[in-house]
């Protein structure tokens, strides 16, 4: 159990520290409407190939791209199931803050609702 969790936490490590970098966040925004090439992905930026692959090997190591075999082409694909472990974790504690929201909402509204409560008087200068 200790393991799988450590295993999921680098995964999702991974995850994170990949979509950190805006130049990865959007090839993976372009890979969403579908593969494409190492020069298509590239073709956007103004940087060398060689540091578009950089990019892409981080992507990879995350899981979050594979490489496809298409005769002379080697297009990259998007993987969905790193991003949803992401999306699944995230989801988890916006219920937590949400929850808190609300709890917070009801104690404002009982303080508010309740009978004398006292305003504060503004000063005059």
């Amino acid at each position: 159990m200790v393991i799988e969790q450590n295993s999921a936490s680098a995964r999702l490590d991974s995850v994170f520290a990949a979509l950190a970098d805006p130049t990865r966040r959007a090839i993976v925004a372009r890979l969403a409407e579908g593969e494409a090439t190492v020069n298509e992905l590239g073709a956007p930026f103004d940087m060398s190939q060689p540091a578009i692959s950089k990019h892409l090997k981080v992507l990879e190591r995350a899981g979050l791209i594979t490489i496809g075999h298409d005769a002379q082409r080697r297009p990259r694909k998007l993987e969905a199931e790193p991003l949803d472990e992401a999306m699944d974790w995230i989801e988890r504690y916006r219920e937590v803050w949400e929850e808190n929201y609300q709890r917070l909402d009801a104690l404002l509204a009982e303080l508010q609702a309740k009978p004398g409560a006292r305003k504060r008087k503004r000063k005059k200068e």
